[in-house]
């Protein structure tokens, strides 16, 4: 991945479920995550949702500031950064929405970047809470005894 086109970069988390026929080329980018080649966000969703699968993008952003030389390192490492920070999330892609490179401007002669994300996640069916995490079911009531306690008899 290079630093000058790693706005809109689409990283999912290895072992991700996606719809049968969604072809997504990717290439490993971290130990985890891999890095999205031929999509999107935009192309992305609509395929997901397509499928009747939920694309949800959570609103927060997140950032990360690394100093360093070399600017690529330096995205990676943010990225990096990132992801730990999110580690307690539920989440399984991740979307770069800003690389800010200041190679001009350098503090004690090092260059830094900030990098912008925002996680999100991919999942089966169309609802926040995936169909098999849903659970309608009435409480056990041996012999009917709670009911008539409810009932005052």
């Amino acid at each position: 991945m290079s630093a000058n086109n790693t706005s809109g970069t689409i990283l999912i988390r290895e072992n991700t479920l996606l719809p049968a026929g969604l072809a997504v080329e990717s290439e490993v980018f971290l130990p985890g995550w891999r890095v999205v080649k031929n999509l999107d966000r935009t192309t992305q969703a609509r395929n997901i949702e397509g499928a009747n699968w939920t694309f949800l993008r959570l609103a927060r952003e997140i950032r990360a500031t690394v100093f360093g030389l070399d600017e690529e390192k330096m995205v990676r490492r943010a990225i990096k950064e990132i992801l730990a920070r999110l580690k307690s999330e539920k989440f399984n892609f991740l979307e770069i929405t800003r690389v800010t490179s200041v190679a001009s401007k350098r503090f004690l002669e090092v260059c830094y970047v900030t990098v912008s994300a925002q996680s999100g996640l991919i999942q089966q069916g169309v609802g926040l809470v995936p169909a098999k995490d849903i659970v309608l079911r009435m409480p056990a009531v041996p012999n009917g005894e709670m009911a008539a306690k409810q009932m005052g008899l």
